[in-house]
């Protein structure tokens, strides 16, 4: 009764991001209720492996007494505390200190935002005006990659690459281009890592030329594309295209929302490179989901010409909740955390991952795996030569989806039929075996889908 109680109300009332309105009236909310490690419980007692932390973001996992007791202890003593009028709080102060120590190279000063969305959106404004405080108010121009995601807010949505972020919204920009993605299961050139970095540059700079070299501000690109459907660029790729951005003096932003905080082993994916870019954005695994927060990383010489050109003028921009001093103990508690030992988990978890899903390459539907660490993708197809995504009419997201869970397994089904993994980093190898076994259930039961036996005798 209760749970009819809660489906209702929703029904009624609570708006869902990214959701088809209508469809979400017909089929209910799903009523999460607890959690603890790996594990969600539902409203009815069903538990299930989280296999996507959340929305990629739980990375240490559910109900760690330390970060809710740090939470609280903040909130005890200071629950709020602006960062205008040049005041602080001690708990944002420590942990921009303990990222910048912690960045790639001299990633040394940091903005607090309230998620990804706002980071991305702060990065354009600072680039803007940098840009006019080197006297270059012409470069405005920005380029992104196909298939890439950089928020959803008004500016941002038009810098990600999917089709439903655009629709209806007068997206994108005019100033707002997009290059190939290097999506190497599907890249015309095929699989060589050498053919696709160099049909990527080739694409960059093609498109830098149509612009114009002295109008392009800004390249942003994701370690490894997430919502796009957790395409990994070949090794070498993003470090090719952070020289040529530094070649031609455009600014170099590494969107780490995803990937930081330890998702594909490191600290920051773009380490594994040594790729040092001029902006670096993170947000979900900051703060392992427990509080929002988001943070926008400036290199020095973008922050000295940033100083410089405002002088004694305030630079403005700042958001209400900026450097929120709950946020930032949970973040400083959960940085703890991943150091004391989750990011070593993550990596043997990722490794046994990985192994795991590699095995599923022989079944029907499989037709590509791929992934770095606790981040990973299993491609459906009905050819597998032909490379045949499953049709519409199976409805992937949701019938997947739906499967996923009365086995037992929360997961990201993407409208192409490929399911996501970003699983916490604090999984044991029981849970990380228990991810695979029950998508190879989801797999067996999807491939007598009657729509799908259509597809493959077609």
């Amino acid at each position: 009764m209760y749970a009819n109680s809660l489906i209702e109300l929703d029904r009624a009332h609570l708006i869902h991001p990214v959701a088809s309105y209508r469809s979400h009236e017909k089929h209910g909310v799903r009523v999460l209720a607890s959690a603890k490690g790996a594990t969600v419980t539902d409203a009815s007692g069903k538990q299930l492996i989280d296999g996507f932390a959340g929305l990629w973001c739980v990375n240490a996992g559910y109900g760690h007494e330390s970060i809710v007791e740090a939470a609280a202890r903040q909130m005890r003593e200071l629950p709020y505390a602006t960062a205008y009028f040049g005041l602080g709080s001690e708990p944002a102060i420590r942990l921009a200190s303990e990222l910048a120590d912690r960045a790639p190279g001299d990633l040394n000063h940091v903005y607090f935002t309230l998620g990804g969305s706002d980071a991305v959106d702060s990065t354009i404004r600072f680039i803007r005006y940098y840009w006019n405080a080197r006297g270059r108010p012409e470069r405005d121009q920005f380029i992104s990659v196909e298939q890439g995601y950089h928020g959803s807010s008004t500016a941002g949505a038009g810098l990600t690459a999917l089709p439903a972020f655009h629709a209806g919204f007068g997206l994108p920009f005019d100033w707002q281009h997009k290059i190939p993605s290097h999506y190497a299961y599907r890249n015309p050139v095929g699989e060589d890592p050498q053919a696709i970095i160099a049909a990527s540059l080739a694409a960059l700079k093609s498109k830098v030329e149509a612009i114009g070299p002295e109008r392009v501000a800004a390249f942003y690109v994701e370690p490894i594309q997430g919502s796009g459907g957790v395409l990994v660029p070949p090794k070498g790729w993003v470090k090719a295209m952070r020289e040529f951005c530094r070649e031609h003096d455009i600014l170099f932003v590494a969107d780490e929302v995803i990937t930081g905080f330890g998702r594909t082993g490191p600290l920051f994916a773009c380490s594994e490179e040594g790729v040092v870019p001029d902006f670096m954005t993170t947000a979900k695994g900051l703060t392992s989901g427990y509080v929002p927060m988001g943070a926008v990383f400036m290199a020095d010489h973008i922050y000295e010409t940033i100083a410089e050109g405002a002088g004694a003028a305030a630079i403005g921009h700042g958001y209400t909740y900026s450097a929120h001093p709950v946020s930032a103990a949970v973040g400083l508690e959960v940085l703890k955390l991943y150091e004391n030992g989750l990011l070593d988990n993550g990596v043997r978890a990722g490794a046994r991952l990985m192994q795991g899903l590699q095995s599923l390459r022989d079944h029907p539907l499989v037709g590509d795996v791929r992934g770095r660490g606790m981040l990973a993708a299993v491609e459906l197809v009905v050819d597998k030569v032909k490379k045949t995504p499953l049709p519409a009419s199976t409805e992937p997201a949701r019938r997947i989806f739906d499967r996923a869970w009365e086995n037992g397994l929360v997961i990201r089904a993407f409208g192409n039929g490929a399911l996501g993994y970003a699983p916490p980093l604090c999984c044991t190898e029981t849970e990380i075996d228990a991810i695979v076994e029950r998508t190879r259930t989801t797999l067996n039961q999807t491939l007598e889908d009657p729509d799908v036996r259509r597809a493959l005798r077609a």
